[in-house]
């Protein structure tokens, strides 16, 4: 079992853009990256990136919720996969792909506030 992905140098270089604006640390912003990725609900199973961004521990992603994060990625797959396939490719993917909308995100918001405001769907959005 594998413990340990690295991330593509953007998404490395899009978590350190944003910790310098939020205070928020890289084992946040992932799962951020993650939701926003699953939101899209389309396939990564072609998304191609490099591996030379950070360095992340498997329980830093998912802490104690890996299962749910193997159901949502399996789900919008629409179909299982083996764990070999799920981390790190899948997971790697998800982080890739959403490290990009969540910067997207949070600049369409302009400040932490309205990007919490954003993610929870309440008050004046942008």
């Amino acid at each position: 079992m594998i413990f340990r992905l690295k991330t593509s140098k953007q998404t490395q270089e899009i978590f350190q853009q944003l910790e310098s604006k939020t205070n928020y640390k890289p084992y946040t912003l992932v799962k951020h990256a993650i939701a926003w990725s699953l939101k899209e609900r389309t396939s990564v199973k072609d998304y191609k990136s490099d591996s030379e961004g950070l360095d992340l521990n498997r329980q830093t992603i998912t802490g104690d919720y890996e299962v749910y994060f193997k159901v949502l990625i399996e789900e919008v797959e629409g179909r299982y996969l083996s764990e070999e396939e799920y981390f790190p490719k899948y997971v790697k993917a998800h982080i890739d792909r959403g490290s990009k909308l969540l910067l997207d995100m949070y600049k369409h918001a302009g400040s932490v506030d309205k990007y919490i405001l954003q993610v929870l769907g309440v008050g004046d959005t942008v």
